[in-house]
C-alpha cells in the first residue's frame, strides 16, 4: 500500500520514483498551491491527514513542510497551523532557462503577444552590450509575456542583425525565440543577469495595467553562445506579484573559482 501511494505522489509531482519521499511530497504540495487547491491564507492540511493521504512516515511530511516554509511558500508552525503564503512563482538563476522553459517547469502555461518587432539603429548602450558599432542596425523584439493568460512581464530583446534576422519572419506569438534561433543553429550557452527594481515606463503602465511610476522588477540579461559571442541583450520588467528570484551560492564553487584564479595568475 505504501509503495502504491508513493507512486501516486510521483505522478502528481511530475518527479521520478528515484526522488526522496520528502522531495516528491514537496513538489506535490507546491503544485497544489500553484493550482489553487490550497489557496493563499488557508490552513495547510494537518500532518496526520497528509500521512494518511500519501501513506508515508511523519519524517518526510515534516521535511516537505519545512522546505515549503524555508522557501516562503507557507508560514506558521510550532503550535500554529501552517498557512499558504501569498507568494509569486520563483525563478532560480542557478540554471539558465528561457521564460517558456521556466513557465513549463512550474506548471504554468507560457504565452506572449508581440508589441513590436523590427530593425533600428543601436544606441550607445546596446552597441556596447552587443559589441557592434553605435548606430549599426540591430533587431528589437518587444513582447508581453503571459503566465496562464495573465500579463507577467514586458520583454525588450535586442539582437545583432545576423541573429535577429531569423526572428523577423517567424511566428513569435506561438514559438519560443530560443527554439527559433536553435533551429538556425544559434544556441544560448550561458547568460549574465542583473536584477534590480525600477519605476514603470509609460509602455509598461499600458501593457501591464500599472499606475504611472509603479515599481517593477527588472532583469537585464546578456546571452552568449558557446564561443562567447553576445547574441542577445534583454530588458525584462516583471510585475512583482508574478515572480520572485532565488540565487543559490556554494562555498565549494567559490573555492574552486579562487583556485582557478590562482593557477591562472601563476601561469602568467
Amino acid at each position: 500500500m505504501g509503495a502504491f501511494r508513493v507512486t501516486r505522489i510521483c505522478n502528481l509531482g511530475g518527479m521520478s520514483d528515484t526522488a526522496p519521499q520528502h522531495a516528491q511530497l514537496y513538489e506535490t504540495m507546491l503544485r497544489r498551491i500553484r493550482a489553487g487547491e490550497w489557496p493563499a491564507g488557508k490552513k495547510v492540511p494537518s500532518e496526520k491527514s497528509l500521512i494518511a493521504e500519501f501513506g508515508v512516515p511523519r519524517g518526510p511530511v515534516r521535511q516537505a513542510l519545512a522546505a515549503l516554509r524555508a522557501d516562503g511558500i507557507i508560514y506558521g508552525g510550532r503550535g500554529t497551523p501552517p498557512r499558504v503564503q501569498r507568494t509569486a512563482p520563483t525563478q532560480h538563476f542557478d540554471i539558465f532557462r528561457s521564460f517558456t522553459e521556466w513557465a513549463n517547469a512550474i506548471g504554468l502555461a507560457p504565452g506572449q503577444r508581440v508589441v513590436g518587432a523590427g530593425r533600428r539603429p543601436a544606441s550607445e548602450q546596446v552597441a556596447a552590450e552587443l559589441r557592434v558599432p553605435p548606430l549599426s542596425p540591430v533587431v528589437e523584439i518587444i513582447r508581453l509575456r503571459l503566465l496562464d493568460g495573465k500579463p507577467a512581464m514586458l520583454e525588450r530583446s535586442t539582437f545583432p542583425t545576423a541573429v535577429g534576422a531569423h526572428l523577423l519572419a517567424a511566428d513569435l506569438e506561438t514559438r519560443s525565440v530560443h527554439q527559433i534561433l536553435g533551429g538556425a543553429g544559434i544556441w544560448a550557452a550561458r547568460a549574465r543577469h542583473q536584477i534590480d527594481a525600477t519605476a514603470a515606463t509609460p509602455l509598461e503602465v499600458e501593457m501591464l495595467g500599472l499606475h504611472p511610476g509603479a515599481p517593477v522588477l527588472r532583469v537585464r540579461r546578456l546571452c552568449y553562445d558557446e564561443f562567447g559571442t553576445v547574441i542577445e541583450t534583454a530588458d525584462e520588467r516583471y510585475l512583482p506579484e508574478m515572480t520572485n528570484f532565488v540565487v543559490e551560492n556554494s562555498a565549494e564553487r567559490q573555492r574552486a573559482d579562487d583556485a582557478a584564479e590562482r593557477r591562472s595568475a601563476d601561469a602568467r
